[in-house]
């Protein structure tokens, strides 16, 4: 079975025991602080899990994209060197939310292997949870009698809390699970040592398949558990080891997953897959990190400096390493491997297939840059180990004539050879070249790095990052929790609400409060639309504390307050601040009427990339090769403004089946998760129509004026438009305005002002060009009164004078001209110049080399008279400073120095 058949012979498996097939949710976490990237197929379900959402389907199935490169589970450093690690992979998975359990899942799970995909009984073993004592959990003697149903009891291995009993994180849902291991050995292996043995064991080629986790608990922060008020099915089993089991393949990368890409690769690079280890690792790592670049790009996120940006752009850096220390690829190559993986994917994610050309335009400038920071790198190393390499031979009396790679010269230095941790970790953090990288050549120049010293700098940084970011989240103190969240801001600013729960939350040293309402009015941050604030009054109107912020958590809608009511108990008024949701809603039509000039006047390639959307500005990212001119962002604002002033109603509709929406025109946004119904936000039918759960005003003209304020590039192929409406917009063309009255009148009132100023320059630039006549002819004449200043001592012709010029390339001008017609000259000039001090030394080039002068060590010693510092060359330097009163005692200790010179 080819790849493609085995993924689809799963869903159609599950689809026949009435599960509902749902989409793979985007790989980029958006509505989950503890989250950055989907890193197991029961994310997008947590808020079932915890019966935070209505359950509309009781049984699912999907397949999963799912990124495993940052926190608990990080298994980035082992990709591309075992057979089985992957940064992206693909998690096929069966649910159930309180309908089917234990019973089901294992008997479905049985059916699926062993009638359906054919894998030989004898080939698999199950595991289940043998209970912890500490814990007061008992073996699961369920699973255990059912599983005896379909394999002998020796094939049942009872496994530790470790690996048989699986949690989401330090708290929320968890239960035992039951897993299923298959052997793919060779017979006469498995003749020899039984599978059972091996089980768990990291043995490359006896391995986990499936497992059935039983969500029974619910994980407390104080490390209790709490039964779950409904029992669920998580079950996962790993696209790729599967495709590899089926396939008879010993690994992961030998299958028609990954040979599509690892083929094109060498056939590029000239090296064939097979021939050597080092190579075959750098091909597996690029063919495995370009899926989860891509379709993390393809979802939303940009390579950046921070959080979930810096991931990717950390994988991505790290392919490319591979592709150029062991393939030898130095010029850009990955981003050609994006249409490869977009057409093996057709019919299964077409997110990247709909959005190749973009995806593979970022990889390309990602690329780019990061081939400039290994040269930088390279070169920064290569001097490093070169001025140690010299230190080291004087520090040791060996002549620097010898050649530091002698034999005999290593046999003395080789254990003094030693690359810095600082240094190897100032190379990772502030020129982003891999530690790893150092280490390769290091051990080429036969240098090695200190490792321990590079450690404890990592671990300098990840302690400040952590304590940055660090936040203690207590549990959920439930008051009504009988009841169910509404929003009602769509229609209410304000509503009559309880408070359902609520918990203590301390950031960054900060005391903090999250409530869940039962009836709220305030918006959650989503969708680039920041969320409201508000009060929460108690329901006399008398007392209130303030909300300031909104937020999503897995699905439910949390309210922030520094502090809570009195009594939480009882009837409370939700409050909005009007103004700024009313101003916020301006800016999130504006996007909307934006998006859609942008399409029309720049082309339908335009899709939104990001956006942010508060009170005072908008910010919207699109997908655009080029600049956009300054006739296009005229004509866009010219609609934009069009659009505002026909006053279009608002066209809300809600619940609308999502295909129905899509098939009707509508614009949906790549890297957002769409549910089966869908609200469609229309302002004129022919003109803009968006999936979108934000807040909007009732007709257009309520925005009043739009104003394009800035245009700039974000990254490769990603533009940036940002914008003001309303209040802020009719500021700006008042101070505009106020601007343009000051200009006239200085002006004298003309009118015509770009006349008037060209003239202006015109006559300043005229007014230059004479100024620095005279200054050249002031010069010329300068030269011949200076040389009259002349003293000869020890044989030196010495100028030391105080010059009064314009300006610092005058002075230098000067100081040349004087030089052509003095032999032997040592001239030091004073100078004040926008009343800063300043120094200028200039030496012949004779009396650099018989008398030892130099003038950049000169000038840096004259220059502490003026409390100031300065360089240059043998033969010229200049200095600056702060104190003009040293001046004379700059001209006093040049004398100095030139008497006490030996005749």
């Amino acid at each position: 079975m080819t790849a493609k058949e085995i993924r689809q012979a799963y869903l159609k498996f599950f689809e026949s025991k009435q599960h509902h097939i749902v989409s793979s949710a985007p790989i980029v976490v958006k509505n989950d602080p503890t989250l950055m990237f989907t890193n197991a197929g029961m994310n997008q379900f947590k808020d079932l899990f915890l019966g935070e959402a209505p359950v509309k389907y009781p049984r699912v199935t999907d397949t999963q994209r799912c990124l495993r490169v940052s926190g608990k589970h990080n298994d980035l450093e082992e990709v591309g060197i075992d057979t089985y690690h992957h940064t992206m992979f693909e998690m096929l998975g069966n649910w159930s939310f309180g309908d089917y359990f234990k019973k089901e899942a294992i008997a479905w799970s049985w059916e699926l292997l062993t009638e359906v995909y054919k894998i030989p009984k004898d080939k698999l073993y199950v595991s289940i949870f043998e209970g912890d004592d500490k814990e007061g959990l008992p073996r699961d003697t369920e699973a255990f009698e059912l599983w005896k149903q379909y394999v002998p009891e020796d094939r049942i291995i009872l496994g530790n809390k470790k690996d048989n009993f699986w949690e989401m994180g330090d708290t929320g849902p968890c239960g035992p699970c039951s897993e299923i291991h298959v052997d793919c050995r060779p017979d006469n292996e498995r003749a020899q040592i039984e599978g059972k043995s091996l089980v768990n064991a990291d043995h490359p080629q006896v391995i986990e398949i499936w497992n059935n986790v039983f969500m029974q608990f619910n994980r407390l922060k104080d490390g209790s558990l709490q039964p779950l008020p409904a029992q669920h099915v998580d079950t996962g089993m790993g696209f790729e080891r599967l495709v590899r089991v089926l396939q008879g393949k010993s690994s992961n990368y030998d299958t028609d997953v990954f040979q599509p890409l690892i083929q094109f690769i060498a056939q590029h690079a000239g090296v064939a897959y097979g021939a050597d280890e080092k190579t075959d690792i750098a091909m597996r790592v690029m063919a495995d990190h370009i899926r989860a670049i891509s379709f993390v790009i393809a979802d939303g996120q940009l390579p950046s400096n921070n959080k979930a940006g810096y991931v990717i752009r950390r994988i991505l850096r790290r392919a490319v390493r591979y592709a150029y220390t062991f393939l030898n690829l130095k010029e850009p190559f990955l981003n050609q491997l994006v249409p490869v993986l977009a057409r093996q994917f057709e019919g299964v994610f077409e997110e990247l297939a709909l959005q190749q050309d973009f995806v593979q335009k970022v990889v390309l400038e990602e690329e780019v840059s990061f081939l400039r920071t290994l040269a930088t790198g390279i070169q920064r190393f290569d001097n490093y180990t070169k001025k140690q390499a010299e230190l080291l031979m004087a520090e040791n009396a060996i002549e620097l004539e010898k050649s530091f790679e002698d034999q005999w010269v290593y046999s003395i230095l080789k254990d003094q050879m030693v690359i810095s941790g600082e240094f190897a970790f100032e190379l990772q953090d502030t020129y982003g070249f891999p530690i790893d990288l150092t280490e390769l050549m290091a051990r080429e120049k036969r240098w090695f790095v200190d490792m321990d010293e590079y450690g404890k700098a990592l671990l300098k940084q990840k302690e400040r990052s952590r304590a940055a970011t660090a936040i203690d989240t207590g549990d959920w103190i439930l008051v009504n929790p009988e009841l169910e969240v509404e929003f009602v801001g769509y229609d209410d600013v304000e509503a009559e609400t309880e408070i359902i729960k609520y918990r203590k939350v301390i950031a960054k040293g900060k005391e903090q409060y999250q409530i869940v309402l039962s009836k709220t009015p305030f918006y959650a941050e989503s969708g680039g639309q920041v969320g409201d604030t508000g009060r929460l009054e108690d329901h006399s109107r008398l007392f209130f504390v303030e909300i300031t912020d909104t937020k999503k958590e897995n699905g439910v809608i949390v309210h922030y307050a520094d502090t809570l009511p009195g009594d939480v108990e009882g009837l409370f008024w939700a409050v909005i601040d009007e103004d700024k949701r009313m101003l916020s809603q301006d800016n999130h039509t504006a996007t909307h009427l934006l998006h859609a000039a942008l399409k029309k006047v720049l082309g339908n390639h335009v899709n939104q990339k990001g956006s942010l959307v508060n009170p005072d500005y908008l910010r919207f990212d699109f997908s655009h090769f080029a600049k956009v001119t300054d006739e296009e962002l005229a004509k866009i604002e010219h609609l934009v403004n069009q659009k505002v002033r026909e006053n279009i109603p608002l066209k809300e509709q809600r619940y609308v089946p999502y295909d129905q929406a899509i098939s009707s025109g509508v614009t949906a946004l790549f890297g957002e998760k769409y549910g089966d119904l869908v609200r469609v936000i229309t302002f004129d039918d022919h003109y803009s129509k968006e999936l979108c759960g934000g807040t909007h005003v009732q007709a257009t003209g309520q925005i009043g004026y739009f104003k394009i304020t800035s245009e700039s590039a974000v990254a490769a192929g990603v533009r940036r438009i940002e914008a003001i409406t309303a209040d802020k917009a009719e500021a700006f063309i008042l101070d505009q305005n106020r601007e343009l009255n000051e200009l006239r009148a200085l002006l004298k009132g003309n009118k015509d002002l770009s006349t008037a100023v060209a003239a202006l320059i015109e006559e300043n630039n005229r007014l230059k060009k004479d100024a620095e006549k005279a200054v050249t002819e002031h010069s010329a004449n300068l030269k011949h009164e200076i040389v009259h200043h002349i003293k000869t001592v020890n044989g030196i012709n010495m100028i030391t004078t105080h010059v009064d010029l314009p300006n610092a390339d005058a002075v230098k001008n000067l100081a040349y001209a004087v030089k052509e017609l003095v032999d032997e000259l040592f001239l030091v000039f004073t100078t004040l110049i926008d009343d800063k001090p300043g120094i200028t030394v200039m030496v012949s080039e004779d009396l650099v080399k018989d008398k030892g002068l130099n003038a950049s060590n000169i000038v840096r010693e004259l220059a502490k008279e003026i409390q100031g510092g300065g360089g240059g060359q043998p033969f010229y330097a200049t200095a600056g400073g702060k104190n003009k009163d040293g001046l004379k005692a700059v001209l006093a200790k040049a004398e100095a120095l030139i008497d006490g010179l030996p005749q």
